[in-house]
């Protein structure tokens, strides 16, 4: 586990250059739900594409991109190749994003009534 260090530490150009890019990645509706789908399980692009509606080769080419940027890697079992969350603090970054924008909603959010139940640690 990393400690939280931020403080008051100035960050290097090419950290900002990284920080960008993983939050370009959360810029794209189909992106956040693949990351979102991932929080829980690693699935393989078919089973991605059925559970986000989308077709397999769409959900490739974000899986490209989200591996590109190191936000999700690769398992291979035979012929099949499982994606997951490359980290905890994706991870955390995805649950706490969607948490963050159910409060935007009305009433109380959902991570709140415990609807969607996705431990953070």
């Amino acid at each position: 586990m990393c400690a939280d260090t931020h403080g008051s530490r100035d960050l290097a150009d090419d950290q900002v250059a990284l920080v960008v890019e993983v939050l370009r990645m959360l810029a794209d509706p189909t992106r956040v739900r693949l990351l979102w789908a991932l929080t829980d399980e690693e699935m393989s692009v078919n089973d991605l594409a059925e559970r986000i509606g989308k077709s397999a080769s769409s959900v490739s080419q974000h899986l490209a991109k989200l591996r590109m940027s190191r936000m999700v890697t690769t398992r291979r079992e035979g012929t099949s190749i499982y994606y997951r969350l490359e980290n905890a603090h994706i991870r955390r970054l995805v649950i706490e994003t969607v948490h963050n924008a159910e409060h935007a909603g009305p009433g109380v959010p959902a991570h709140h009534r415990g609807d969607t139940v996705r431990e953070i640690g």
